[in-house]
């Protein structure tokens, strides 16, 4: 018989240790969410006589309708604003980095340290400036004020992590193709832009949830029936008026949830990828 090394006895009660904790760490943050489930399930009746754990006696989708029904119209705005706005800094940030690491110029550096400072400015600190230059402009209170908000403050980090990602390009593959006689924009689009779906990935994700989950700039800049849907969750679960219904607060909570979730599940392994390659690096 063959005598185990030393430690070698005490890797399964390690192994089920970690994983005792794992599991212990995921039940105490998704019990929250599962109250919430069960309360959007339930009727007032019950909710009142029960307790928060407890399953439903007779389900019911009642409240996600009536959620539905009250946020359907907010929904869409965060729609319309977080496509348009997620896109263009995209678009913009990825240029921004091929430019600053394959087509370095005098003051690139500067630059590029300008741009940085805007990942460290608080949303506070902008909030007047930006309103002032919104309503001269003539986009207070409109959606597409709020896209061009989210597109200028997310340009600093979008810029950020294609400019780090595009460092672990080999030069050698952008002189090649000047050699081949490609062109500034042949480069980039033939090129570059194909080698760049992990980060883009990441970008995509960094921003969708930055701008769908934002409440402050939603608040300062829409009004009325512009207001994206974090501003109108915050309105109905906070109405001083009527019966509280807290089924559909929690109905309501979980539609606001469910597109960062849906983006995170169908895109989280590709978003740990594109850090790997090197969103963080350089």
């Amino acid at each position: 018989m063959i005598d185990r090394l030393p430690g070698e006895a005490s890797q399964p009660l390690a192994r089920a240790a970690i994983y005792a904790c794992l599991v212990g760490t995921a039940m105490y943050f998704l019990a929250p969410l599962l109250v919430m489930a069960l309360t959007s399930v339930k009727s007032m009746d019950e909710i009142r006589d029960g307790n928060l754990l407890s399953l439903p006696l007779e389900p019911t989708l009642a409240a996600w309708a009536k959620a539905w029904a009250k946020m359907r119209g907010f929904f869409w705005n965060s729609l319309l604003l977080v496509v348009p706005a997620v896109a263009i800094s995209t678009a913009i940030g990825s240029f921004n980095g091929y430019v600053l690491t394959k087509w370095r110029f005098r003051g690139s550096e500067t630059l590029f340290g300008m741009l940085l400072v805007g990942c460290f400015i608080p949303f506070q600190a902008i909030l007047l400036p930006m309103a002032r230059a919104l309503g001269q402009f003539g986009l207070a209170g409109t959606t597409a004020g709020l896209v061009a908000v989210h597109v200028i403050y997310g340009l600093a980090f979008t810029t950020l992590f294609f400019r780090n990602f595009y460092m672990g390009l080999p030069d050698e593959l952008i002189k090649a193709a000047r050699i081949d006689g490609a062109g500034f924009f042949t480069i980039f689009w033939r090129i570059v832009l194909p080698l760049s779906p992990p980060i883009v990935v990441v970008c995509v994700i960094w921003q969708f949830t930055q701008i769908w989950n934002d409440f402050l700039f939603g608040v300062a800049y829409s009004s009325g029936e512009s207001q994206p849907i974090t501003v109108a969750l915050n309105n109905l679960v906070n109405t001083s008026t009527g019966v509280k219904e807290y089924n559909v607060d929690m109905a309501a909570a979980l539609l606001a949830a469910l597109p960062t979730l849906i983006v995170y599940v169908l895109a989280g392994k590709y978003f740990v990828k594109g850090l790997t390659a090197g969103a963080v690096k350089g």
